[in-house]
């Protein structure tokens, strides 16, 4: 369902998520838990589309986050902490 290949978000020489590799099948319940500022925001945001990677790679349900953002969206939902609407 989920699959991510060594994505990475770079902020200038600040590394906010370093080489994420991660693979959630369906029907699978993964809970994302770390300290304030260890990229778990940061990795949601670029799974959703908000934020594209510096580098790596992410699907869902088979869809590249990048190339197929709309297809991604229909098949997540997300519930952001601060609505910025």
């Amino acid at each position: 369902m989920i699959e991510v290949n060594a994505l990475t978000k770079k902020y200038g020489n600040l590394v906010a998520v370093s080489e994420l590799n991660l693979r959630i099948n369906p029907g699978e319940i993964f809970v994302y838990l770390g300290a304030n500022g260890a990229g778990k925001t940061t990795t949601i945001k670029m799974l959703t589309g908000l934020l594209h990677p510096t580098s790596g790679s992410a699907t869902i349900a088979g869809f590249d986050v990048i190339k197929f953002p709309l297809e991604v969206k229909k098949a997540i939902g997300y519930l952001p902490d601060e609505p910025f609407l």
